[in-house]
């Protein structure tokens, strides 16, 4: 069998307001995964075109996405972080994909369903294939690890299938190109932590998003200390008091929602939540709440403010990210266009 590195990528959408979903979801198990991986995280500003996007917005979206990176505690000096963009082989190899994918694999794909809606027709090709680029922006590394939400988990198998496809494809020629018996990994998920689903503040039914009009259904990675406070004071709630165990949550999104919170932020689970907190008043719990979220995303608002005044240095980083992400991705390019017998200049 064949032996691959063991690489983490991962990919966050420029799509602004970043919020404790994301930061809870996504950005802090990054911060994490740093000690135990070589990682590479993209802000994925290729896959945000596939609906209109203003482009002073996106250019803005994208330093603000790789300033919650660095501010979280992303090191780009050991690590890599970029823009998809300016790698210009995840488009080439996206590419190949589209001609190993088949059309029965992406009419699965609920993501598509949900955000094209019953104007099907009306959506851009981008969107309907962009779990294909989803794929190249992971096997382009050779990634062995991706972190991923539940929301994801089918694109993953999509890439999966899609690595699996072309090695035995290409099986003969990757052998006969000293690859082995297999070019690309079949990349695992990383999924775990307390609150990888951060939901609504104001409805416990509901992820937590952007596009609620409602401010204060969400937690802004900028929000000052005052506003956190305020969001979590206004939070919704039950009038019961707190459980004492875990089965006690049940039926109880909001309760369940804000115990999810507190155990992601201090890094326990929800048992040790409730053994604390169980039988408290939701004012009592609250209050702790606000203190261990004030303590923990306060700094990290505080540096992205500081960051996004500072743009060129932003973009300094993306630079270096992209020629170091490059000098990765090019080779496994070039090996893709030797397998499937593309001829090319040496």
């Amino acid at each position: 069998m064949a032996q691959f590195t063991e690489r983490v990528f991962s990919g966050v959408q420029p799509t602004g307001n970043l919020h404790l979903g994301n930061y809870l979801g996504a950005i802090k198990r990054f911060v994490e995964m740093q000690a135990r991986y070589d990682c590479i995280y993209c802000v994925v500003d290729m896959h945000a075109i596939t609906v209109w996007q203003d482009p002073k917005e996106l250019a803005s979206q994208t330093r603000e996405v790789t300033a919650a990176f660095l501010a979280a505690g992303i090191d780009p000096r050991r690590h890599i972080v970029f823009n998809q963009s300016q790698v210009s082989e995840h488009a080439e190899l996206a590419w190949v994909f589209n001609c190993v994918a088949r059309l029965g694999w992406l009419n699965r794909m609920t993501q598509f369903k949900e955000k094209a809606g019953k104007d099907r027709e009306n959506a851009s090709v981008g969107l309907y294939a962009y779990p294909n680029l989803m794929a190249a922006d992971i096997l382009v590394y050779r990634a062995t690890h991706v972190p991923v939400g539940e929301d994801q988990k089918q694109h993953l198998e999509l890439t999966r299938d899609i690595a699996q496809k072309f090695n035995n494809d290409w099986s003969e020629s990757i052998a006969a190109h000293g690859h082995g018996d297999a070019f690309f990994p079949l990349t695992e998920p990383l999924i775990g932590g307390p609150a990888t689903r951060v939901m609504s503040l104001r409805d416990g039914t509901r992820k937590m998003s952007k596009s609620d009009p409602s401010d204060y259904s969400r937690i802004n990675l900028t929000d000052p200390p005052d506003a956190i406070a305020q969001k979590f004071k206004k939070a919704k709630t039950d009038p019961e008091p707190l459980p004492s165990e875990e089965a006690g949550l049940a039926g109880r999104p909001e309760a369940d929602n804000l115990v999810g919170i507190f155990a992601a932020l201090k890094d326990v689970t929800k048992a040790n939540v409730l053994r604390e907190y169980g039988g408290a008043q939701f004012s009592t719990f609250k209050s702790a709440l606000i203190d261990l979220a004030v303590t923990k995303l306060g700094p990290i608002g505080t540096e992205m403010r500081r960051l996004a005044a500072d743009p060129g240095h932003i973009d300094a980083i993306l630079a270096d990210g992209a020629e170091r992400a490059r000098a990765i991705a090019r080779p496994t390019l070039e090996a893709v266009k030797d397998i499937v017998g593309f001829v090319r200049s040496r």
